[in-house]
């Protein structure tokens, strides 16, 4: 090998994306090697050969597919909904101090409050159907999505305001043409984490009262002592978080191209 070769050799292995797919063949390694040695019983950990074989039963059935479109479609159903109240919401408690005093203590209380505890009064008002599972990933993201959306347009840098507004600028155009443009990099970072709690929701709503959907599916898998099928679920719910992380990121360095 050359010594003009070998700085690129290092590039690509250090690029992150190598990094990223090594780490994940490591853990595979590993796995397989726990599971075939015998050391623990297949009821606990059953090997990747056995998960690969349930996704392959369940994808063949129709199951895989009817459980990823209910699940995604709940949390997507959901997160929009919260993050279309949220922007405008948070962007009114960060940018007006009467507003904040009048609101941030009432979504404080609320946020600590557990939001599957709610699953009980969802499904007495809206009875089983689709309507309580989405509200309960709106309730859950909303407060988060909210209150981090208005802490960034509070640490907007104050140099820019007093300049729009000493340059002529209203108040409606300085909210509108500076600080909105300013905190979309967080806001973007901000649906990215919190998309991680609508994952969680969706799960638990579905435990609860659901006929299809990756959380349904482990909670059947675990009554009949299926855990290639548990592993199963938790792979794909993990694959579907990592395809929207990674979209998020691609967004923000598309649109955002100066804060990436």
């Amino acid at each position: 090998m050359s010594a003009r070769s070998q700085p690129r050799l290092l590039r690509a292995l250090l690029h992150p994306w190598s990094l990223g797919v090594a780490g994940v063949l490591a853990v595979v390694i590993v796995w397989t090697l726990v599971s075939a040695s015998g050391t623990v019983d297949k009821l606990f950990l059953p090997s990747p050969a056995a998960v690969w074989a349930a996704g392959q039963q369940q994808a063949a059935e129709g199951l895989l597919w009817s459980d990823i479109r209910a699940s995604v479609s709940r949390v997507g159903a959901g997160f929009a909904l919260s993050a279309l109240v949220a922007l405008p919401l948070g962007i009114a408690m960060g940018a007006n101090r009467v507003i904040c005093r009048l609101l941030e203590p009432l979504l404080a209380l609320i946020r600590y409050m557990p939001a599957p505890a709610f699953i009980p009064l969802l499904i007495i008002y809206f009875g089983l159907g689709e309507l309580p599972k989405v509200l309960l990933i709106f309730i859950g993201t909303l407060f988060f999505n909210t209150l981090m959306i208005m802490d960034a347009v509070k640490f907007v840098p104050s140099e820019l305001v007093e300049t729009a507004l000493t340059l002529g600028g209203r108040r409606d155009q300085v909210l509108v043409r500076v600080i909105t443009p300013c905190i979309i990099p967080q806001v973007i970072d901000a649906y990215r984490i919190n998309m991680a709690s609508a994952w969680n929701l969706v799960i638990v709503a579905e435990l609860v009262a659901a006929t299809e959907g990756l959380g349904k599916r482990i909670s059947l898998a675990q009554r009949f002592l299926r855990t290639d099928e548990i592993f199963l679920g938790l792979i794909v719910i993990g694959l579907i978080g990592l395809l929207i992380d990674l979209s998020f990121r691609l967004l923000l360095r598309r649109t955002c191209t100066w804060a990436v």
